[in-house]
């Protein structure tokens, strides 16, 4: 099945260079706003479960609060340790000034 597009939230709910959490059916989404381009991954860092939302921007990079590893936010690929494994990205469509993130009712079928 096609991935189906879900509202997250008006543009102006999110400035540049900030992340929030969003929920998206049964997910915790990250959703990010860098420069006015907006991306979204999974919010839970894949080495310690902290939340992705709460850490630190930097360019394009986010670092996980808990232990320091940064993640490729348009990609979710790891760049530093402790941080080994990517965390999952969903493309983003700004429609009208709403942002609406694209997810796969199966799981494995946005893997990356």
């Amino acid at each position: 099945m096609a991935p189906k597009l879900y509202r997250a939230c008006h543009t102006s709910e999110i400035v540049a260079g900030t992340a929030r959490s969003v929920e998206i059916g049964d997910r915790q989404l990250a959703l990010y706003n860098i420069g006015g381009t907006f991306y979204a991954t999974d919010n839970r860092c894949t080495h310690a479960r902290a939340q992705l939302s709460e850490g630190f921007i930097e360019g394009d990079t986010i670092e996980c609060p808990l232990h320091g590893g940064r993640f490729h936010i348009p990609t979710g690929r790891p760049l530093s340790p402790p941080v080994r494994v990517a965390v999952r990205a969903y493309p983003v469509e700004v429609i009208d000034s709403e942002i609406y993130i694209r997810v796969a009712d199966n799981e494995n079928e946005q893997e990356q």
